[in-house]
């Protein structure tokens, strides 16, 4: 079937091109008229291939997807030999982080225990107004300014400019998540952040006051600086959120009840369907939680609107919490000391995890991506004769003929080594994310 379309291409190409050269428009045709395919293609970086939006626009999301597929994996491999390094294991990215790290921080400070770490899953946000534009750029029949793209999560919206109704289809029910200050610092959803607590309560982070129970790590005077194993008073760090049985004074995901958040939130929108295991897709121009459907258009166009806000997601770095145990000595200076170091080295090692618990995250949804955008590339070429204009477009009707079936079988192969580096890092970081208990 491809053979056959390219074939009816080529002599509807030729076809165009006999009246264009009778018209006397050049005499060299092939160098005065660009008749040429370009000398460098979408392997080094080049996506203007045949001068069409429509197919350019896929190349162009091929080699955005190379681009920040490895510039991911150049952020995870940075993060990953800072922490190798800040514990003098050596091998820096590549280091043995299946069991050798857990025995370098043992080796470098005076723990009684492995350490652990616990964070909330990085929230990401993908860009539908990115998509709705990326598929007005390669269809011109698509207007930016009246349509929307699908979200299957939460979309965030304007505070005040929630139109429950328009967010959702059918008979699914359009529900308001507020993130921000909690109303009088009740906070009725997850608290993260901190936590004050004037009554004993549990902790599910680091309790820093009295801890009834056993404390993991305590002060010079006594006081918990770590997790209690029964009940905090004073202030709950939740690293990871939690409930809050106090007043918090950090950030709290909850529902209002009036569909109205406190002003400074954030305020997003989700569709739900009593009984669905899937939340309904939401209408939406903004930033969308979940995946992105683009505005309907040619299928490359799709797939390219779909990869370009996708391989652009934003993953923001959640908050982390380490565990661990440290051993006392009897020397109450030493001890202060030690504790000291160790907690020098905790703030940069909780920075370096938090970015590669981001960069992850990221990970999934580029790769994801890239499979979208392998999967279109056939409709390239069975879309391929509609997209041009044989009588005023003579020079793309060549280059879509000439030039597009070499460049498609480069799709692959692109996508596979930048998706093959990106996969390398991720399994570096999951080995890591394991000997740390997450």
């Amino acid at each position: 079937m491809k053979k056959k379309l390219l074939t009816v291409l080529t002599v509807m190409a030729v076809l165009g091109l006999s009246g264009f050269m009778m018209a006397g428009a050049c005499e060299d045709v092939q160098e005065a008229c660009g008749l040429t395919c370009p000398e460098q293609g979408i392997a080094d970086g080049n996506a203007s291939i045949t001068g069409v939006a429509s197919i350019d626009g896929f190349f162009s999301s091929v080699v955005n997807y190379s681009t920040k597929a490895n510039m991911v994996a150049d952020n995870i491999n940075v993060e990953l030999a800072a922490i190798a390094d800040s514990v003098g294991l050596e091998g820096g990215a590549g280091a043995d982080f299946s069991g050798g790290f857990q025995a370098a921080v043992q080796a470098k400070f005076n723990l009684a225990d492995d350490i652990s770490i616990d964070f909330q899953p990085p929230r990401c946000e993908v860009s539908a107004k990115a998509s709705i534009e990326a598929t007005a750029k390669c269809d011109v029949e698509v207007d930016p300014g009246s349509v929307e793209a699908s979200c299957e999560g939460k979309c965030e919206v304007e505070p005040g400019k929630v139109d429950l109704e328009a967010s959702c289809e059918g008979e699914a029910t359009a529900e308001v998540t507020c993130t921000g200050t909690a109303p009088n610092l009740e906070c009725s959803g997850s608290c993260t952040g901190s936590c004050e607590l004037s009554a004993s309560a549990s902790c599910s982070g680091t309790c820093n006051g009295s801890c009834t129970g056993t404390c993991s790590v305590e002060n010079a005077d006594g006081s918990c600086a770590g997790q209690c194993d029964g009940q905090c008073q004073g202030t709950c760090e939740l690293e990871a959120g939690g409930s809050c049985e106090g007043k918090c004074t950090g950030s709290c995901e909850y529902t209002p009840p009036s569909a109205e958040c406190e002003a400074g939130a954030k305020v997003e929108v989700e569709c739900k369907v009593e009984g669905s295991a899937e939340p309904p897709k939401v209408n939406c121009s903004g930033s969308c939680s979940g995946e992105v459907t683009p505005p309907s258009a040619s299928a490359e166009c799709e797939a390219s609107a779909k990869a370009e806000a996708e391989v652009n997601a934003e993953c923001y770095p959640p908050s982390v919490g380490v565990s661990y145990q440290l051993v006392a000595s009897g020397n109450a200076a030493a001890d202060l000391e030690a504790k000291l170091q160790f907690e020098a080295w905790l703030t940069g090692f909780k920075a370096h995890m938090s970015a590669i618990a981001a960069a992850m995250a990221q990970a999934d949804i580029v790769i994801t991506a890239g499979e979208g955008i392998v999967d279109a590339a056939g409709n390239v070429i069975m879309n391929a004769a509609g997209e041009i204009d044989l009588e005023n477009d003579p020079i793309g009707a060549y280059r879509v003929a000439t030039c597009l079936s070499g460049e498609l079988g480069d799709v692959q192969p692109t996508i596979s080594k930048a998706t093959a580096n990106l996969s390398a890092s991720v399994q570096a970081s999951g080995l890591l994310m394991t000997s740390l208990g997450k």
